[in-house]
């Protein structure tokens, strides 16, 4: 059987064995979906990158959860990346990507850190049952409802939609007990990604906010460190303001992972061009698996439908 080479990937940290491991397949050409979806499932990480050239960027990036395909993913997309230039194969600067968002701009810095371009925010506000909502999370409504006087649940995206959710302390995030089937049903209703449940209230006293996402509805439970719902994230507090902010700045920095023992950090920008910006991701990666795998026949039709 043919093999293809893999690795895992630690984004949005330097400490190996933290942050969020990606699978990363550096050669996907002739892959097809069947296989790309098996080796996803095997390696059970939250996404797997797969790698191959593109007639309209300098590379293409396909991404799988354990279950299913999705348009972008932040933590795979830096670990991909930040192993090429470890390897030499691209230098600092910019380079173009080709995703099923669309084709965006990948900058990596001298010291490794890559950054991803986003694509153009939107917020919008949403009408929640807080006790549905808190119900689905497990907590308290108390300890959403505080926050949510001042800054609204709202759905937003900057290439993956998610419903970012406002809590009051940290204390309150970390005792999230979810109820994973709820809130599948949610994002559903909603038509997003996932939820990502954020607070002020953060252990570093540089960061921003403090972050969980769950994402069931997409075949992970809960994701350690994620891009996409920081840069989401982000783009909700530029739009709807905060009391807590009176002048958001130009970088924003989002922990996510501690309650995982898998702590990261994203850095998020916000470039600003008149009335149209966009948000970018960035953070280091370190590699803790290089290898090989065997990638199974593509032969669909043995697989069997209990």
């Amino acid at each position: 059987m043919p093999t293809r080479r893999m690795a895992l990937v630690d984004a949005f940290t330097t400490d190996p064995l933290s942050g969020n491991a990606a699978g990363v397949i550096p050669d996907a050409e002739g892959l097809s979906d069947h296989q790309q979806q098996a080796i996803a499932r095997e390696l059970s990480v939250s996404e797997t990158a797969f790698l191959s050239s593109s007639a309209e960027a300098d590379r293409q990036l396909r991404y799988f959860t354990p279950t299913q395909e999705i348009s972008l993913c932040g933590h795979a997309t830096i670990a991909a990346h930040a192993l090429l230039h470890e390897e030499g194969v691209i230098e600092a600067g910019s380079h173009s990507l080709q995703t099923d968002s669309g084709v965006l701009e990948v900058e990596i810095d001298d010291d490794g850190t890559v950054w991803m371009q986003q694509e153009s925010s939107t917020v919008t506000e949403c009408d929640i049952d807080y006790d549905r909502l808190a119900d689905a999370l497990g907590t308290d409504p108390a300890t959403l409802q505080d926050v949510g006087a001042d800054i609204p649940v709202a759905r937003a995206s900057t290439g993956l939609p998610v419903l970012i959710v406002p809590i009051n302390f940290l204390e309150s995030l970390g005792g999230l007990q979810p109820d994973l089937a709820a809130i599948e049903r949610l994002s559903e209703a909603h038509d997003v990604a996932g939820i990502y449940v954020f607070t002020f209230d953060t252990l570093s006293t540089d960061a921003t906010a403090h972050g969980r996402f769950f994402a069931p509805a997409v075949g992970v439970d809960e994701d350690p460190v994620t891009g996409t719902a920081s840069g989401a994230c982000a783009a909700y507090l530029d739009s709807v303001g905060s009391a807590a902010f009176d002048e958001l700045d130009d970088e924003l920095r989002f922990e996510q992972g501690q309650f995982l023992d898998r702590g990261g950090l994203v850095r998020v920008r916000l470039e600003r061009a008149g009335s149209d910006g966009f948000v970018w991701v960035g953070g280091r990666a370190v590699t803790t698996v290089d290898g090989t795998l065997t990638v199974p026949e593509d032969d669909v039709d043995e697989i069997i439908e209990a």
